[in-house]
């Protein structure tokens, strides 16, 4: 199973990108290459902060971004998936929407590919998953990156993303992935308007229902949460572990996020909730 059952699984960000929109170069040394002692540094802190899985990303996907050619990426992202995998026992997902970039990812350790297309950019990196009888997200993404911001409509967002999602999941299974392999994302701040990304944070139950399988919700620090607290990114932590909570509340199985340890105290409590809730419903049946 991508994510077990009897936890909430807490995936940390971890960026090799100069762009990304809340931690990018924290990572890259001279000439834009990953600096490895610095990384390991970040990964043992997101470790020891209580992050279950390292999501190494080296193209950066916020609004208006361009496309990173292959071989940059590449460059970003395997050599500090190697040099964790060899000091750390921890799973790394590879967060990429390219098949050789996945490929190389694999090989040097990665277990996990998150693609936020839903393999839409490029639906032969589910052969490779296979392959390595990896573990796949699947995200929901219209358009790309550089152009999801433009005008996003939806009549329906919660069935809209649940029915776009479900094309991505069978593209996955005509290629041979196991339902255990699968989980599936909503790509909150993905294209969405704000109202549309609270309604797929306020009910990933729908999703996780008609979809059967495992949801991943990432509203960290994105910029929604600072059309509601007015805060600039840097400052978000707060606001994305009240996010986090909420989701996993209302049936998440997981969470993205840059700062693990406010996610960890804040997941716990709602997962406490949540458990309570559910075991009262079953009394009272």
């Amino acid at each position: 199973m991508i994510f077990p059952l009897d936890r909430v699984t807490i995936v940390g960000v971890l960026n090799t990108t100069p762009d990304s929109f809340s931690d990018g170069g924290r990572l890259l040394g001279a000439a834009g290459r990953p600096d490895l002692e610095r990384a390991l540094g970040f990964a043992a802190r997101l470790i020891a902060d209580g992050a279950h899985v390292l999501d190494v990303g080296g193209e950066s996907t916020r609004p208006g971004a361009a496309e990173v050619p292959v071989t940059v990426e590449v460059e970003r992202t395997a050599p500090v998936i190697e040099a964790i995998a060899k000091r750390f026992d921890v799973a790394i997902s590879i967060d990429t929407r390219k098949r050789a970039v996945a490929e190389a990812a694999l090989g040097a350790g990665a277990r996990i590919v998150n693609d936020v297309s839903g393999l839409r950019f490029d639906p032969t990196l589910a052969e490779t998953v296979r392959a390595h009888a990896a573990g796949l997200i699947l995200g929901h993404l219209r358009g790309t990156p550089a152009d999801m911001q433009d005008d996003p409509r939806f009549d329906d967002v919660g069935a809209e993303v649940a029915d776009e999602l479900a094309r991505s999941v069978s593209i996955a299974r005509a290629a041979g992935i196991e339902n255990e392999q699968l989980a599936v994302d909503p790509g909150i701040g993905f294209g969405k308007r704000l109202a549309d990304n609270l309604a797929l944070l306020a009910d990933p139950g729908r999703l996780r229902e008609r979809l059967g399988l495992p949801v991943l919700v990432g509203p960290s620090r994105k910029a929604f949460l600072g059309q509601l607290t007015g805060e600039p990114v840097d400052r978000r932590d707060a606001a994305t572990a009240a996010a986090c909570a909420v989701a996993v509340f209302a049936g998440a199985d997981a969470v993205r996020v840059h700062d693990v340890a406010g996610a960890v105290r804040a997941v716990a409590v709602a997962a406490a909730l949540r458990d309570a809730r559910r075991a009262d419903r079953e009394g009272l049946g």
